[in-house]
């Protein structure tokens, strides 16, 4: 039996090292060759009390310090992707966290090289996804159109 297929949103944040090393286009791109709409997107200048949220779970590791500075030195691009099974497609695009540990032909893997300059942050759950988006857009950045791919989806195995 297929599996069923939803549509999700989540969360991606382009980090300094995409905007000051150009690569804002060819990430973005990715996304769209995979079939992800966009339905938001804009320039954030992230603060202490956004960051401190965004990575409460980093808060206790002596790294914390850094990050902070690292994700404050230029804005980020913050996008709202959507699709089908998002959460888990954009995850596979980005590839691991660790870039060298990432599998060829994902974003991480052929872009960068180490933690935490590798250009990505993608919500890793459609819970933390949902939590994440609220975060940083309004209901009202965020937009509802269709594709004319919308219009033809064929089912699972086709």
């Amino acid at each position: 039996m297929p599996m069923s297929t939803t549509i999700q949103q989540t969360l991606v944040l382009l980090k300094p090292d995409a905007l000051q090393r150009d690569l804002l286009g060819e990430i973005v791109s990715r996304f769209e060759r995979k079939g992800m709409k966009i339905v938001a997107m804009k320039c954030i200048r992230l603060d202490e009390r956004m960051l401190e949220e965004h990575y409460a779970h980093l808060s206790d590791k002596p790294f914390f310090g850094t990050l902070k500075q690292f994700m404050m030195q230029t804005p980020v691009v913050g996008m709202v992707l959507e699709g089908y099974e998002a959460v888990a497609e954009v995850r596979k695009l980005v590839g691991s966290t660790n870039p060298r540990e990432a599998d060829a032909g994902t974003i991480r893997a052929d872009l960068s090289m180490n933690v935490p300059s590798n250009l990505i942050h993608a919500s890793d759950s459609l819970e933390t996804a949902q939590v994440e988006i609220k975060r940083f857009f309004k209901d009202d950045e965020l937009f509802d159109y269709e594709k004319i791919t919308d219009r033809y989806h064929f089912g699972e195995g086709i």
